[in-house]
């Protein structure tokens, strides 16, 4: 009886181990995509502003005072790289990329699950890559120590955030992965839940 209370004890404290176990790792998560979160927003959100107030203010100065910014292009340039990049993170998020579904579409919830947790995993793995490749690019331009022509800045900060975007939507699609694991809805996203697993499950009026 003694031996299979202790067996007991220990398999219901092993359970509660497990359970407090996966409550850290999920307020780790947490914490990780509340942090890209904010560093996404700020990012985007400065860019787009610097974007617009640069763009009018070189039209004011080539209309007004007949003389442009000399290097409003450039800056553009820089910022139009800043937001595609980090902002194919925060899409990523807010579940905003295109997607195939008609296979989709037509697989029971289990089968939907288990081919987004495939398509989250594969794209990861597809992002991490191009995150390497991008940063070899990076490196090699800092090596060669080119400038750009009118803020005379180095080129590799231009497209410095090219790997930072693929990084951060390959951690977007591997926190799409663990929702899924951890929930028995479908996620598209580590936020949205599956539009096709709402609609199922509305109430009829």
């Amino acid at each position: 009886m003694g031996t299979a209370s202790s067996r007991e004890h220990r398999a219901c404290r092993g359970t509660v181990d497990n359970r407090q176990q996966g409550v850290g790792l999920m307020r780790v998560l947490a914490v990780l995509d509340g942090a890209i979160a904010r560093f996404e927003a700020f990012v985007l959100a400065a860019g787009v502003i610097l974007m617009a107030a640069n763009s009018i203010a070189n039209v004011i100065g080539r209309f007004v005072f007949a003389r442009s910014i000399y290097f409003s292009e450039e800056l553009n340039q820089f910022l139009i790289v800043l937001v595609t990049f980090v902002g194919i993170g925060y899409a990523a998020r807010k579940g905003r990329h295109i997607r195939m579904s008609a296979v989709y579409d037509q697989l029971g919830e289990r089968g939907r699950k288990a081919l987004m947790i495939f398509i989250a995993a594969v794209t990861a793995l597809i992002m991490f890559a191009l995150a390497w490749f991008a940063y070899e690019y990076v490196a090699r331009l800092a090596r060669l120590g080119k400038v750009t022509p009118s803020l005379q800045v180095p080129v590799y900060l231009t497209y410095l955030w090219v790997p930072v975007g693929f990084v951060i939507t390959g951690i977007q699609y591997l926190l799409t992965v663990v929702q899924n694991l951890r929930s028995a809805e479908v996620w598209i996203s580590y936020e949205q839940i599956d539009a096709y697993e709402e609609a199922e499950n509305a109430p009829a009026e």
